[in-house]
């Protein structure tokens, strides 16, 4: 534990993250018509579905691009090696093509029929509002943990400054961790997307600069890369030879093996089906004003998995550098501190903070969206006026990102990567739900959703099973897959299950001729306004012009 503060660090971090938050609540005036511009979903949770290509750049990349790749990526490259990071690369790679078969199409039904979540479009598609409920709740106790994740990071640096250390009240130490969460609760509430959509312009600039200065000085001072993968691989293997001497199976892998090439490619594969699914995710979709322009993105966001592979790397540049500790989230700040002066310390700190600001605010926005549509206004007020839906959304906005500081405060988030691989496990569970019902024909409502009840229990149940093999906390990623008894990742597993489940009772189901529920999408809304009525101006034409 670092105890000593670092002065010139925080006040650089400090001054940074306050300029970004006050960017943040300014974001509340930019390209508002009137005082009531924000009292609907469609303006405060979507932005006014009007962002452009060069801001969906940004609010896109910036949903995925997150302080989980600036700590748990590299932290895994540092612990455990490329099986539990490197994967984190596969997998950003992967979901682009995904993303470019999806979200065109998604963003057009959700364009006509004026649905602003997932859980909208399936309770529209099978006119079932249990199955609704169900990938609604989902997707809210999913993204909790991304949140937290997102908290860790700013954790982490927040540690390594000395910031409330030198306390045994865990109040006082957890309080810098409590007031950015109130600093994002303030800025979200106030300004909704617009705010992490103007942030993110930030916050890319601060993340190349950083990223670009450590992956070519930090190398270069070491001897290159070289050097930087002897000592990655002279350190696991005498981790694993010391493990073999105790009859333990290796902890560590330098590159995969073939006995975990099953681990890998689930990994990879499970986190990129999972992340189309997520409703931050989505909502930055959604939040665009035209099909052309998602497909536009998904073309030149690799870029964002390019960087990630960099940020990766510096997993294995600490071992390199010497940076030694028992908490592996800690490696890269630790490394930015030993290798760079105060003030580039406290940009990079800044910069990792940042990262967790913005998809942090959008992934709360998108839960409380899920609430406000699904929950509040499918069952307690299904009169509620746009105006009572932005105010109810805002409000269990506060709530989302209360219950991931729960998860930060009550769990053991030194295996952090663990949170997101967590959420991964329950999100994948709704895509026979949601990604198959842009495709007829469709599957049966109440068959699809027992596969989601039975994916749901197997990957819980399995993921708890793990908690005294992999880590001291609730949440292990993977275990063995029957028949084959090698490591898989959990949801794989589950989603398998889930979708045996669904097919062969949708096929039962129709068989015993029970109805399945009506396809509202399958009708053109009575009221159609053009796509130019509705968004005028394109924020992100105005930005790029500006």
């Amino acid at each position: 534990m670092h105890t000593s503060f670092h002065g010139v660090e925080f006040a650089v971090f400090a001054a940074l993250f306050a300029a970004v938050a006050v960017l943040g609540f300014g974001a509340a005036r930019w390209r508002r018509a009137g005082s009531g511009r924000l009292a609907s979903l469609d303006e405060w949770g979507l932005g006014g579905r009007g962002f452009g290509s060069f801001a969906a750049w940004f609010l896109i990349g910036g949903d995925i691009f997150t302080a989980y790749t600036f700590v748990a990526v590299p932290g895994a490259m540092y612990a455990t090696g490329a099986v539990s990071g490197w994967f984190a690369v596969a997998y950003t790679t992967i979901v682009w093509p995904m993303m470019f078969v999806v979200m065109p199409r998604l963003w057009t039904v959700a364009h006509r029929h004026g649905y602003v979540t997932p859980a909208d479009l399936v309770r529209g598609r099978y006119g079932s509002r249990p199955l609704a409920l169900a990938v609604a709740v989902t997707g809210v106790v999913a993204t909790m943990p991304y949140i937290a994740l997102q908290l860790v990071g700013m954790q982490a640096v927040l540690e390594v400054m000395g910031v409330g250390t030198n306390s045994t009240n865990p109040i006082v130490r957890d309080l810098p961790v409590i007031v950015a969460f109130g600093v994002l609760a303030a800025c979200t509430y106030t300004a909704g997307l617009r705010a992490p959509a103007l942030i993110a312009f930030a916050k890319d600039l601060l993340i190349y600069a950083v990223v670009l200065v450590a992956v070519v000085v930090i190398p270069h001072r070491l001897g290159g890369f070289g050097a930087v993968f002897d000592a990655a691989q002279h350190k696991f293997d005498a981790a694993n030879a010391a493990a073999a001497k105790a009859g333990h199976p290796a902890p560590a892998a330098f590159v995969p093996g073939p006995t975990q090439f099953l681990a890998y490619g689930t990994l990879a594969l499970g986190s990129a089906m999972a992340l189309l699914l997520y409703p931050h995710a989505i909502t930055g979709v959604l939040a665009t004003r035209s099909r052309e322009v998602i497909r536009r993105n998904t073309a030149v966001l690799p870029l964002y998995s390019l960087l990630l592979a960099f940020l990766a790397l510096l997993g294995y540049v600490a071992i390199a550098a010497g940076v030694h500790t028992t908490n592996p989230r800690l490696a890269v700040p630790l490394l930015f501190e030993r290798e760079f002066p105060a003030w580039f310390t406290g940009v990079a700190f800044a910069a990792v903070a940042i990262g967790a600001l913005v998809p942090a605010a959008i992934m709360s926005i998108a839960a409380a969206n899920l609430f406000t549509r699904t929950v509040y206004v499918g069952y307690l007020r299904p009169g509620a006026t746009p105006a009572e839906e932005a105010r109810v959304s805002k409000l269990a906005s506060l709530l989302v990102k209360a219950g991931a500081l729960v998860f930060v405060l009550g769990f053991d988030t030194q295996n952090s990567i663990n949170l997101q691989l967590l959420g991964g496990v329950w999100i994948l569970q709704t895509f026979p739900s949601v990604v198959f019902a842009l495709w007829r024909p469709r599957l049966h409502r109440w068959a699809l959703l027992a596969g989601w009840l039975v994916g749901i229990c197997y990957g819980t149940a399995e993921a708890y099973a793990q908690h005294s093999a992999l880590a001291a906390h609730f949440g292990g990623s993977l275990a063995n897959v029957p028949g084959l008894g090698r490591a898989g990742y959990i949801a794989v597993t589950a989603f398998a299950l889930n979708l045996a489940v669904a097919l062969v009772g949708s096929a039962l189901l129709r068989a015993v001729g029970v109805p399945n529920g009506p396809d509202a999408t399958a009708v053109e809304p009575a009221t159609m306004v053009p796509e130019q009525a509705r968004q005028p101006v394109a924020i992100g034409d105005a930005a790029a012009s500006a």
